[in-house]
């Protein structure tokens, strides 16, 4: 009479093992990544293969999606390092919730108190933008900035137009000036914090020192590049950008080490600016829900399709790299010739995650015409 309660147990021990196989939690990668199939993690080939098929209509790209902690699809090159453009400004984000604990830099400091000034100087009402409207991009010092599309140059507000708080402008004038804080604030470099405290604890497999830098003002750039704060870059593959993407998904943990806290995660991913482009909101250097998806996500976003989407209720990342990099001279480039650049817009990226949560399976999402990949 033992036997059928032993064969219970038995049974509903594999159902248990199967179950965590499908969907793993807190599964954490070591020198590589932990992989699966998608069919094991219950994705629809089906549908996936419909995803395949759009993708392949892309300019080259690397596409990672990690699914509960493990890598269920690679297409294209996973270690292939590319300079990420703007995903630069979160990564500096998470850096800044990092180091903020031990160095008690008040974000209501202003940039004035804070010795930040420019060439051309900054005006009095500009000096009283802090470093929590730099963060949101609402600082309204609409100074000249190094790098930046030649859109952003075109859509850039009359300084003095719009008192700081007031207004939103996706401004690398405030993205490069934190950079700037960053290091004087906190005697160090992004570069060595980035691979001291992010890199190294998470264990990144393509990522070199060298592979952060910076663009400085050149002396024949034209009057709207110029300024004495560099923009700091990165290149990094897209396995090792999906291991940042995890971490925030784990909110700041890796594998039991707190690196980044909860708090700042949570206060970074909030929208402070609703509806700042393309219908996404906008937070601490993060866009908030964004591609017209019925589940919450937050991503970051570079320019040519630079994307890594977080979507936490589908415990998914996403991190999609486009083989195209920013040219040098893009900010001086007619807006006709920069758009003729191969590119993976965000209504592209948004049919995408649309076609891989379709395959991933649970949510019902409405169906809407493909995006044109040309």
């Amino acid at each position: 009479m033992r036997t059928l309660p032993l064969l219970l147990m038995l049974i509903c021990g594999t159902a248990g093992a199967q179950t965590t196989i499908q969907h793993p939690t807190n599964v954490f990668p070591g020198k590589a990544w932990v992989t699966a199939t998608p069919e094991g993690l219950g994705w629809s080939l089906e549908r996936l293969d419909e995803a395949r098929k759009f993708f392949n209509t892309l300019p080259p790209a690397s596409l990672v999606v990690v699914d509960h902690g493990r890598v269920a699809i690679e297409w294209g090159d996973p270690a292939m390092r590319i300079m990420v453009s703007s995903v630069r400004k979160s990564v500096l984000s998470v850096l800044y919730g990092i180091d903020l604990p031990s160095r008690k830099l008040d974000l209501d400091t202003t940039v004035g108190q804070l010795g930040i000034d420019d060439d051309p100087p900054l005006t009095g009402e500009e000096k009283t933008a802090t470093v929590r409207m730099l963060l949101e991009a609402r600082s309204g010092i609409y100074h000249s900035y190094v790098a930046g599309t030649p859109a952003m140059l075109l859509s850039k507000p009359e300084r003095g137009s719009h008192a700081p708080g007031t207004f939103f402008y996706y401004n690398n004038w405030d993205f490069n000036v934190l950079g700037t804080i960053f290091e004087r604030q906190f005697h160090t470099t992004i570069g060595n914090e980035f691979h001291d405290k992010i890199a190294v604890p998470t264990q990144m497999e393509d990522f070199r020192s060298e592979d952060m830098y910076y663009m400085h003002a050149a002396p024949d750039d034209p009057t709207s590049q110029k300024s004495v704060h560099p923009a700091y870059l990165f290149r990094l593959s897209a396995r090792d950008l999906a291991r940042l993407g995890y971490l925030m998904l784990r909110q700041g943990n890796w594998n039991g080490n707190r690196i980044v806290p909860s708090n700042w995660i949570e206060q970074s991913t909030i929208a402070y600016t609703e509806n700042a482009r393309d219908g996404a909101g906008y937070g601490y250097l993060w866009w908030i829900n964004g591609f017209g998806l019925p589940v919450k996500n937050f991503y970051a976003l570079g320019a040519l399709g630079k994307f890594l989407v977080v979507v936490p209720d589908r415990d998914l990342v996403v991190v999609l790299l486009n083989h195209t990099e920013f040219p040098r001279d893009a900010p001086t480039m007619p807006l006709a010739e920069y758009n003729k650049i191969p590119n993976v817009s965000v209504p592209h990226m948004g049919h995408l995650l649309e076609l891989l949560l379709r395959a991933q399976g649970s949510a019902q999402l409405t169906e809407r015409p493909a995006a044109d990949s040309k």
